[in-house]
């Protein structure tokens, strides 16, 4: 899993050098994997601006402006709060594209509507829409977190190379 991610996040590196964007990420679920693996490489300061890692509920209140009713409504591991994660990094930053994680790694916390595995990611940008999208990751909590920075690495080169054909068209 690991040597996917480093392939993918020089793939992605390529691409954001290429486009002229930055990326911030705000995290919960994964605690700041994601950032770690994006700034593995030397160099990342060319296309990454920061992350804002929010575990606790205050967390996604005070930095990334995420309302406290969307959370007693939909809970923090639902696409409501992933979209406000992603918008709150946007605006706290200087990123032409954010990413948003939020759910349960485990191995406690699950519930019968949201098992261990479930989690939101949510990814916007300066031209690129607001989408979030649902998995269901297996494994241990290490795999969970795993799986979740992949799928967001992923949906990022997924954004940018789409951001970049329709430059090149252009």
């Amino acid at each position: 899993m690991q040597q996917d991610i480093e392939q993918k996040v020089l793939e992605l590196a390529e691409c954001l050098i290429q486009a002229e964007m930055m990326v911030a990420t705000a995290e919960s679920c994964t605690g700041g994997m994601l950032a770690q693996s994006l700034t593995h490489h030397a160099g990342s300061s060319r296309w990454f601006d920061r992350c804002l890692v929010s575990y606790s509920y205050e967390a996604k209140y005070e930095m990334l402006g995420v309302k406290p009713t969307t959370i007693m409504a939909h809970g923090a591991v639902s696409q409501e709060c992933a979209e406000e994660m992603a918008l709150g990094c946007l605006q706290q930053s200087h990123a032409q594209l954010t990413v948003a994680i939020s759910g349960v790694a485990g191995p406690d916390g699950g519930t019968p509507h949201k098992p261990v595995g479930s989690v939101w990611i949510a990814w916007v940008g300066h031209q690129i829409p607001l989408e979030a999208e649902f998995f269901q990751f297996q494994g241990n909590r290490e795999a969970i977190r795993e799986q979740a920075t992949l799928a967001a690495i992923d949906g990022m080169l997924f954004r940018v190379k789409s951001k970049l054909a329709t430059y090149l068209s252009a």
